[in-house]
């Protein structure tokens, strides 16, 4: 009579991996043995009648929990899957190869479980060079979802119509000043290639991009002249600058958002993204990525805590070595220096 309420356990824990089948089974193999153990040991009629209820009453609520559980995770997985299909149409999927350009992506979201968030990127090919952004959304989630998707979207329109890049990052300007409350914004670096050789970048108070010449190293880009967050320039008057960078066959440029340099591990520290890159960095800007973002998992413990985004551009060279092969010495750690006047 002792062991015969631990058999309520059977039940009770297979509905936690169990449809309302599997526990009902789990309930009657309880109550025969149940019943049979009793009989076994003279246990009275009365003993018996309770510890049998007990179980019936415990694998009925059992299999009702299971069936809401099992509802509860389609009704998860559905909203997944409306979410990935929104995150794929805000940011859609950037192609391997842009005009002159090898590209690769990385991102991740905050809200693990929605998989969107407010960070946001893009890269096209327009009559005026391939153009991309690459920008954080002031927030996570999807309260942001709607402001990144109002900045894509008149950029990409934007891309293609305006032969000036600073006429590009007015027009999201405009917009998001008219659209956006006063405590809301888009940090962005908005680049072009117009010209064979020159790359073209704004910075509207966003992290400094990355660049990896071929001859080695990894330059800090820093802006020429600092310049507010896009929908924040009324309140500042600044206006952001032009910056030109020589972009040579086989020269990178790394742009991220601040959920990648902000990560932090158990010690607090920052992670190092400049080291990092000159760690990892050769010919293939997915390998490139790729072990960028197992470093970075790895520091952080293996879950990031605010949304990421990391796009890297090559311009392969003539003829293109092995895409596949870092450079010799890559391993190495490389100088990292600042550039503030893009030179």
């Amino acid at each position: 009579m002792i062991w015969l309420p631990v058999l309520v356990a059977g039940p009770a824990l297979a509905a936690a991996a169990n449809g309302p089948r599997g526990v009902l089974g789990v309930g009657l193999l309880a109550m025969a043995l149940g019943a049979g153990i009793g009989a076994r040991n003279g246990t009275s009629a009365h003993d018996m009648a309770a510890v049998l209820l007990t179980l019936l009453a415990v694998t009925l609520g059992s299999g009702l929990a299971s069936g809401l559980r099992g509802r509860r995770e389609q009704v998860l997985a559905a909203v997944r899957s409306v979410a990935e299909a929104a995150q794929h149409a805000l940011v859609q999927p950037v192609p391997r190869t842009v005009g002159p350009f090898q590209a690769a992506v990385r991102y991740s979201a905050a809200a693990a479980e929605a998989r969107i968030g407010g960070d946001l990127y893009a890269l096209v090919s327009t009559p005026h060079g391939p153009r991309l952004i690459v920008g954080d959304v002031r927030g996570k989630g999807l309260p942001a979802v709607g402001t990144a998707a109002l900045a894509l979207g008149v950029f990409r329109e934007a891309a293609y119509e305006e032969p000036d890049l600073l006429a590009v990052v007015d027009r999201i300007e405009r917009s998001l000043a008219r659209n956006l409350g006063s405590d809301d914004f888009v940090t962005a670096v908005v680049a072009g290639y117009p010209r064979p050789g020159q790359l073209e970048v704004v910075n509207c108070g966003h992290a400094p991009p990355l660049l990896v010449p071929e001859s080695g190293g990894v330059v800090v880009v820093e802006p020429a002249r600092p310049a507010p967050p896009l929908g924040l320039r009324a309140l500042s008057g600044e206006v952001p600058a032009l910056q030109v960078l020589p972009f040579a066959d086989g020269d990178q440029l790394l742009l991220y958002t601040d959920g990648v340099t902000e990560a932090r591990n158990r010690a607090r520290e920052f992670y190092p993204l400049a080291e990092g890159l000159a760690r990892h960095v050769c010919a293939d800007p997915e390998r490139t990525l790729t072990e960028l973002q197992n470093e970075l998992l790895a520091h952080v413990g293996g879950r990031l805590h605010d949304d990421a985004a990391l796009l890297l551009l090559r311009k392969p060279t003539r003829p293109e070595r092995t895409a596949a092969l870092c450079r010799p010495g890559a391993g190495g750690r490389a100088p990292v220096s600042s550039r503030p006047d893009g030179g």
